[in-house]
This record gives structure tokens, C-alpha cells and sequence, in this order.
């Protein structure tokens, strides 16, 4: 097996710290846009849900450009949004290290069993 399993998990990690600074950069615009799409879904649960989606989709769009494969785009955004509901839905309490720990080992493992197949 080759280390691109690595290679996808060290991008997504830098995907996601890219999100971060896009998120905190811009984060009047996102606080606008998580009360228009609150206003419009009447629900937090509902709304949560919508930004995990669009970080997703965030992760799908970096991934399927640097790796130039749509099906790793996918997968990358895919497993990247399980981790994140999870964990916040259960109120799993992480620090960043932590945090960023838990994705890399579950986003490795994943890659590396979806690649030996």
C-alpha cells in the first residue's frame, strides 16, 4: 500500500484549518447566512446540520481539486461530516489537539481500508 491514505489525511487537515481561517475571517457573513438559513428552518438541530453540510461540501471541493478525483472528494467530505456530527451530537468534549487527533486517525484508518480494497 502507498501513502497516499496519508497524503489525503494531512489535506484534509489542512482543508479543515483552511476552513477555520476562511470561518473566522468572514464570520459576520456566516452568522448572517446561519440566521437566514435559521429563519428559514425554524430549527438549531436542522440548521447545525446545514453547516456541516456546506463544510462537506468545503472538504469535497478542496480535496477533489488538489487529488484531482472526485471519488476522493467525496469520500474525504463524507467521512470528515460523520466525524463532525458525532462527535458534536454526543458533546464530546476536545481541545483543538484533540480534535484535530481524532479526525486524522479516523480519516487515516478510513483511507487506508477504502485504498487496500
Amino acid at each position: 500500500m502507498n501513502l497516499e491514505w496519508f497524503y489525503i489525511a494531512i489535506v484534509l487537515a489542512c482543508s479543515d484549518m483552511l476552513h477555520g481561517i476562511i470561518w473566522h475571517t468572514f464570520s459576520d457573513f456566516y452568522i448572517i447566512l446561519g440566521e437566514i438559513i435559521h429563519n428559514n428552518v425554524k430549527s438549531p438541530f436542522i440548521t447545525w446540520i446545514i453547516h456541516e453540510i456546506l463544510e462537506a461540501i468545503f472538504h469535497f471541493i478542496i480535496l477533489s481539486l488538489v487529488f484531482q478525483s472526485l471519488t476522493i472528494g467525496i469520500l474525504a467530505g463524507t467521512i470528515h461530516f460523520l466525524i463532525d456530527v458525532f462527535h458534536n451530537y454526543f458533546e464530546i468534549e476536545m481541545n483543538s489537539i484533540q480534535h484535530r487527533s481524532l479526525h486524522f486517525v479516523i480519516e487515516s484508518i478510513f483511507f487506508m481500508i477504502i485504498l487496500s480494497l
